[in-house]
């Protein structure tokens, strides 16, 4: 069996950067190597109609809006397969098989569904559909046979219960389906990039996000607003950069050549760490730093989308191609577990 990969996003807005280093350069880059067999891209619309059910037109308009960035983030259609969940209709019948092999307790117990809830504040009023999104994963994963799925440290859990799943289905039915492995960032600053509030996570529900698609203006507006080590009153003061988000960031975005263009008095991220630490560094010269790097990673995505949005009708074909690709592939998978299941009654 050949190595193939699975991942995708919500098209509930833009993507930010978040997305970008927890996720998207890494399979640009995967894409680039020419190891995988197969490498799908999903649009989740079905999972962002979840929790979104009563406003079904913002799923809708974003799922022109993902596509633009995956397209300007470096994916290339003739590499990886960009498909729409809900254009796949064996995935809602796998979901429905999957969900008699996980408990309602089990499902409580997933950290990342947790943590969802609390963050959107469901409480006892959580959509069904919501609370099962483990299990629809589950059916995307292994529909396309994913050896890896390449994502940020928060779907874990939901990896980790994909592969309780296939582990069950195959006691119980037979050897069907394929157990994945999560492909997290090298870089562990990539892992949960903060917003720009020093939130736990960047979330587009918190406006907390800087998008891949914001013009220089709003970049440097956004970071320069950001949140910093609340200690570091004045210049003197020694600062803290381990929880600082703005160190994070540069964690997760310099490199040498940044320093050498815009802040050669500094060999690299360590020496300016350090003179944080010690004291004598003010916020204002970091963050312009910060700004010069990020700019300078987004420009050329920014620059390929607007490329790309004067092509809105072929960018349309290449999801249609990606979908009736994906659907040969999930049929033939459905029709395996259908067998396994002893529920092709007419074979």
């Amino acid at each position: 069996m050949g190595k193939i990969i699975l991942t995708g996003d919500r098209p509930t807005g833009r993507l930010h950067v978040g997305h970008y280093v927890g996720s998207l350069r890494e399979r640009v880059a995967l894409q680039n190597q020419g190891d995988y067999d197969k490498i799908f891209i999903m649009i989740a619309d079905a999972q962002a109609l979840t929790d979104n059910a009563e406003n079904p037109q913002k799923v809708r308009d974003n799922i022109i809006e993902v596509a633009l960035d995956y397209l300007a983030c470096g994916i290339d259609p003739e590499k990886s397969t960009i498909l729409i969940q809900s254009m796949i209709p064996e995935l809602t019948e796998l979901t429905f098989y999957y969900m008699n092999l996980v408990t309602v307790s089990r499902l409580q117990r997933n950290p990342t569904v947790k943590t969802e809830i609390k963050m959107r504040n469901f409480e006892a009023n959580i959509p069904v559909g919501f609370f099962t999104y483990p299990i629809s994963q589950a059916a995307d994963i292994t529909a396309f046979k994913a050896t890896h799925v390449p994502a940020g440290e928060d779907q874990k859990p939901m990896i980790e219960q994909c592969r309780e799943i296939v582990h069950k289905f195959n006691n119980v039915y037979g050897e069907a389906l394929v157990e994945p492995n999560i492909v997290l960032p090298k870089n562990s600053a990539c892992l949960r990039l903060p917003g720009i509030d020093g939130k736990a996570k960047m979330s587009k529900s918190l406006g907390n996000c800087i998008y891949l698609s914001d013009e220089p203006e709003d970049i440097k507006k956004k970071i320069m607003s950001m949140f910093t080590d609340p200690n570091h009153l004045r210049i003197e003061d020694p600062g803290e950069t381990e929880n600082n988000p703005v160190f994070i960031y540069l964690d997760a975005f310099s490199k040498p050549e940044h320093f050498e263009e815009f802040l050669p008095d500094y060999a690299n991220l360590d020496e300016l760490k350090a003179h944080y630490q010690r004291g004598g560094l003010g916020d204002v010269k970091v963050k312009k730093f910060l700004n010069n790097v990020i700019q300078t990673e987004l420009r050329p995505i920014r620059e390929r989308r607007k490329e790309w949005e004067q092509k809105v009708p072929e960018v349309y074909e290449i999801l249609k191609k990606g979908c009736k690709e994906a659907k040969q592939v999930a049929e033939k998978t459905l029709y395996e577990v259908r067998e396994a299941m002893k529920i092709n009654y007419f074979e």
